[in-house]
């Protein structure tokens, strides 16, 4: 199966077309401690339809060696108290960048109007840790708006490419 990688990324805040919300139940925490359970929940149930398999076979180890590196930072999204969506950042403060490593809304959640908020916020928490650039990259099997996503926020194509997956 040929799938699409993108590589997108913004380098300023003031290029941000932000998505406010208009929800006032809708809350953006950093999750702290890390929670191995909570972040393979959502690896788990954002990542089923996308394919997202890489995790699936950490132990318990993997994930907390993960996690607790000073880099790695979860935030999740909530509508009351109720689980929404979550992000997880990898910092890299030699070049002053931050990687959207991971991004989505649970299945009940999407197609509400919370995606453009999530990344909005999600790139203004990667520029207040003072980073210079922020990116991400999406794929073909990814929500087939997260692209159109990433580029409403004003995120640019700064690499493309064509890879094979082997389906079974």
């Amino acid at each position: 199966m040929k799938v699409e990688r993108y590589y997108l990324e913004i380098n300023s805040l003031k290029s941000l077309s932000e998505v406010a919300s208009t929800d006032k139940n809708l809350t953006i925490q950093k999750v702290t401690p890390p929670n191995i359970e909570l972040n393979k929940f959502f690896y788990k149930n954002v990542g089923k339809n996308c394919r997202w398999i890489d995790r699936l076979s950490w132990d318990n180890l993997k994930w907390t060696s993960y996690l607790e590196n000073e880099n790695v930072q979860t935030y999740v999204l909530k509508v009351h108290e109720d689980l929404a969506g979550y992000f997880e950042v990898i910092e890299d403060r030699a070049i002053n960048s931050s990687e959207i490593a991971y991004f989505g809304l649970l299945d009940d959640y999407i197609g509400k109007k919370m995606g453009g908020f999530l990344l909005s916020e999600a790139i203004k928490i990667c520029f207040n840790l003072n980073s210079k650039r922020v990116w991400v990259h999406t794929c073909t099997l990814d929500h087939k708006h997260a692209l159109k996503n990433y580029l409403s926020r004003g995120m640019k194509i700064f690499k493309e490419e064509t890879i094979n997956l082997n389906v079974n």
